[in-house]
Parts: structure tokens; C-alpha cells; sequence
């Protein structure tokens, strides 16, 4: 297997972040190449992925979905930064909380996170070009609406949507802090693992944590009724899990 993997990403979506945090704990050196939504499709499908991101390119073999990179990464991490436990009970445990988060929070905080954003182009375009392509970064004021109803169409982001998806990722949190309200550390008791990582960046889209893996808007930059419901999940015992994820093992 080639030693110089490819990571396809949009460079603000929580599910590349989750990939790319996956990979950075395993001291895996990848070279990340970063589209715009929608933009995205064709270097996706030209790698042998679908239509979402991230797909990894390593050598002959494509992985399409963030769990399986996840699973890679893991794989090649030295044992002490493995992200499941050694225990076949604990990683199971663990590898069905990532299957949960990546199916319910991940779609919903990301809904939610589009409607809140609706109309606010001067935010897409001063976060949403990390590491893109400049003639990409230059056409995005201009192809703004046009993406804006196409995420709208492939996402189903309306407001009345949008609300329903509020109310899921408010009782996902409610759910992750009465699993730690025993005092744990973490998910699956005493050590980080995947469930820990794709909680903290999936619920990245409605928490905006400064030491995300490209810069995200804070709340004073946000719509006032957005930067309220950050800042009350920020608050939850389940945004301060995850924010003390990215603070302690984002890096790490």
C-alpha cells in the first residue's frame, strides 16, 4: 500500500474532519485535497467514491465512508492511540456509538447547521475555501445561490426540516450526557476512542469548536438565533464533552 495516502474532503464538513482527525492521531502523513460542496462530486467520483466526502485514496484502495477510514487509521495507529479498546465488548460498544452519531447526529446537525446559515454568504465565503482550489474560492460568491438550492434539494433543508432536526441532535446530547453523568471520562469508560472522535466532530456543526481542522465561525460571527442555540449547546453536558475532546485530543 502506498505510504502517501489521498483524503477528498470539503474542508468544513464534519464528517472530513472526523477523517482527517482519524488519521492525524494515527500520525498517518496524507496529502488533503479540499473542494467546495457540490464541487466536490467530480473529484469524488473520479477517485471511485459517490457523491459524499471524504473518500481516501491509499495505494489500490479507496475508502468511501468516514467509518472505514476511521477503521484504517486505527488499524495503523501505534497501540496506545488506537481508537478502539482492546476489549471485543468495549470496541463493539464503541463501533456501534460511531454508527449511531454518524447516522443520526451527523445528518441532523448538518440540516440544522444550513438552515441556520441560510443567506449568510458572507460567511460561506470567508470559511468555507480552506485549502480549495483558488479558481473555486473566486466562484463562490458568484455560485452561492446556486449550491445554496442544490444543498437545499440534496439535504432537504427547509426550516420546518430544520426543526425537526434541532430537536434530534438536542436529544442525541441528551443521550451522551446520561451516558457520562456516571463520571466517566469518556464514551466507553476510561480512554478516547472512535466514539469519543466522531461525537466531538459530528456535533462540530452546531458547536463550532475553535480548534476544529479548519477554521469555523465563533458565535459573535453567527446569526443572532443561531449563536444563541450554540451557545446552550455549548453549555449541555454533552457540548462540553466534546469541546473538551477537541481541546485535549484533537492535538494530541
Amino acid at each position: 500500500m502506498s505510504e502517501s495516502p489521498v483524503l477528498i474532503t470539503i474542508p468544513i464538513s464534519h464528517y472530513c474532519e472526523k477523517a482527517r482527525w482519524a488519521l492525524d492521531r494515527a500520525g498517518i502523513t496524507y496529502q488533503e485535497r479540499a473542494h467546495l460542496q457540490v464541487l466536490h462530486w467530480f473529484p469524488v467520483k473520479r477517485a471511485g467514491g459517490k457523491k459524499t466526502a471524504p473518500v481516501l485514496v491509499w495505494g489500490d484502495r479507496v475508502f468511501t465512508d468516514s467509518a472505514d477510514i476511521v477503521e484504517e487509521a486505527s488499524a495503523k495507529a501505534p497501540p496506545e492511540r488506537s481508537l478502539f479498546p482492546e476489549d471485543p465488548t468495549a470496541a463493539a460498544e464503541a463501533r456501534a456509538l460511531q454508527g449511531e452519531f454518524d447516522l443520526r447526529l451527523g445528518p441532523e446537525g448538518r440540516r440544522w447547521m444550513y438552515n441556520a446559515l441560510r443567506g449568510h454568504s458572507e460567511i460561506a465565503v470567508a470559511y468555507a475555501c480552506t485549502g480549495v482550489p483558488a479558481w473555486q474560492r473566486r466562484a463562490l460568491p458568484f455560485a452561492y445561490p446556486l449550491v445554496t438550492r442544490i444543498i437545499d434539494r440534496y439535504l432537504d433543508v427547509t426550516p420546518a426540516t430544520a426543526a425537526r432536526s434541532e430537536a434530534e441532535v438536542r436529544a442525541a446530547f441528551d443521550a451522551v450526557a446520561a451516558r457520562l453523568s456516571d463520571g466517566r471520562p469518556y464514551l466507553c469508560g476510561d480512554r478516547f476512542s472512535a466514539a469519543d472522535l466522531t461525537f466531538a466532530a459530528l456535533a462540530a456543526a452546531v458547536l463550532m469548536p475553535p480548534e476544529y481542522g479548519v477554521p469555523l465561525p465563533q458565535p459573535e460571527e453567527l446569526p443572532a438565533a443561531m449563536a444563541t442555540t450554540v451557545s446552550e449547546l455549548r453549555a449541555h453536558p454533552a457540548g462540553v464533552h466534546a469541546l473538551k475532546m477537541f481541546r485535549e485530543e484533537r492535538r494530541a
